[in-house]
């Protein structure tokens, strides 16, 4: 791996102290701190080996590495404060005529060469008919868990449940 020299300046090092034994900040924050504060190579720091940190803080190799290089590649706020992690991307569900067309492609007879459908399959095909520019096989799997029949309801005293299954192994015995 490669080495990134960490010397802190008489303020920085004063205001990590500082923020350290405070310890009115984030737990990732501290963290971090700790790593610098402990790897500072300058005449008044500690210089600790990232294995002795590593021991020190019990943190891996990659996360005391990875806040050496932010903070001589970057800045000392941005070693401090971790990177937000990117967005989950938007979920996909399947609802409507969708799921109507989702439904009747899970009775409709397997491909030819096939025994019986698969989510992957049932996916593939979504995607072929134009229905979604890219579905997951998992997307596919809870769909028919998320719907609900409006044919039921709590009022009736009915405790069983009222969601419509699919095949329980996607056509494997057929339609009853």
């Amino acid at each position: 791996m490669e080495q990134y020299k960490l010397t802190l300046t008489a303020e920085e090092r004063h205001a990590l102290d500082r923020m350290v034994s405070s310890g009115k900040a984030a737990a990732r924050k501290l963290l971090h701190a700790r790593i610098l504060l402990l790897g500072d190579e300058g005449p008044s720091g500690l210089h600790c080996t990232d294995e002795e940190i590593a021991a020190t803080l019990k943190v891996g190799l990659s996360t005391i590495v990875r806040v050496r290089r932010r903070f001589v590649t970057e800045s000392l706020e941005s070693a401090l404060h971790p990177r937000p992690r990117p967005p989950r991307p938007d979920k996909v569900t399947i609802r409507g005529e969708v799921e109507r067309h989702l439904i009747r492609l899970a009775w409709s007879d397997p491909p030819a060469g096939r025994c019986c459908r698969t989510w992957g399959l049932l996916a593939d095909r979504l995607v072929a008919r134009g229905r979604f520019p890219e579905v997951s096989r998992e997307t596919v799997r809870q769909a028919p868990k998320r719907t609900t029949s409006r044919h039921c309801s709590n009022d009736t005293g009915s405790t069983r449940s009222c969601r419509p299954r699919l095949v329980k192994h996607l056509g494997r015995h057929g339609p009853a």
